[in-house]
């Protein structure tokens, strides 16, 4: 019985070997790579040594067998993975840019991903998490119902909901999707934004203002807002202080945010401090930055201890 659980897009990665070639021109990818955030997070999970179980579906095909073997050699219960005799498994394409940013074109629309099937109720026994990526949401309206049905099904049972918005323009299909986001945040305990995405989800144009409106939900907890290359702030409705980075050479920064949601919560799991877990969660992201490919990281509960053992850095 899983402590934590994630619906979402199961993914092979394909990515741009070289910085600044477009995805509009021939050239060469290297792949493929077990991805998709919902999966990049579940895992890393697993890894820190927590019960984690995944919903979703690949095709019953190479790709398919490439993530499925990553999954359970890491750990994660993937009984409700579907693997889908007529459909492929979703691949998405990335490609990097000079300035860091990342362009993704996704096959997912008509692919095995949202072949999925739901667990029995008894399954959600144990269950403390169940957690939401917003690109899940944007992925199929089949994501998007589940993902709210689960929602309304598990805070009857007292499970905590942490919801990282993950907004991927390339998915927005119109203005209702943030009416489905706003849903979710009526019922969010732990959010995990980027700086952009706290904004969009608030409507506001500052920090305080889009941390304030945030707080007008009462179950809401903590806020652990990802900000990259510069750190992280935490807030919570009495506190709140900042974290930086820890020293890595970046080879790959795609699913480092999904590394960090993971550690944050694998913390919360052990009933560690909010200035724990954002050493938890930096760590882990920062290990993932260090190897090129989304899920590719050496994650592990000594790795993640060793990266804050010796830098002996503080939040502030």
């Amino acid at each position: 019985m899983p402590e934590v659980l994630i619906l979402g897009e199961i993914l092979a990665e394909i990515m741009r070997s070289e910085v600044g070639v477009p995805l509009s021109q021939p050239d060469v990818f290297l792949g493929p790579f077990p991805s998709g955030a919902p999966a990049i997070f579940i895992d890393t999970i697993s890894r820190l040594g927590h019960q984690a179980a995944i919903i979703g579906a690949v095709g019953k095909d190479d790709f398919g067998d490439c993530i499925m073997n990553r999954l359970k050699e890491d750990g994660v219960d993937c009984t409700f993975i579907n693997q889908s005799i007529t459909k492929s498994t979703g691949v998405a394409f990335v490609t990097y840019f000079e300035d860091g940013s990342r362009k993704f074109l996704y096959h997912i629309g008509d692919s095995a991903a949202s072949d999925f099937l739901l667990p029995e109720q008894n399954y959600y026994h144990n269950l403390k998490y169940f957690h939401i990526m917003g690109c899940s949401l944007m992925a199929s309206r089949k994501f998007e119902e589940n993902i709210v049905y689960l929602v309304n099904e598990l805070k009857q049972k007292n499970v905590k909901i942490s919801f990282d918005p993950n907004i991927r323009t390339e998915l927005m299909k119109n203005s209702d999707n943030l009416r489905v986001i706003d849903e979710i945040m009526k019922h969010t305990n732990i959010l995990l934004p980027g700086r952009e995405e706290l904004l969009m989800i608030s409507r506001t144009t500052k920090i305080e203002d889009a941390v304030e409106k945030c707080f007008e939900n009462p179950v809401l907890e903590v806020i652990a807002l990802k900000l990259g290359s510069h750190g992280c702030e935490v807030f919570t409705r009495g506190d709140k202080f900042k974290f930086g980075t820890y020293p890595v050479t970046v080879l790959d920064t795609t699913g480092a945010g999904d590394c960090f949601d993971g550690g944050f919560i694998s913390a919360l799991l052990e009933h560690r401090s909010y200035r724990d877990a954002i050493k938890i969660a930096s760590a882990a992201a920062t290990i993932n930055t260090g190897a090129f490919g989304p899920m590719e990281g050496r994650i592990s509960r000594e790795t993640v201890n060793k990266m804050i053992d010796d830098n002996k850095m503080e939040a502030y």
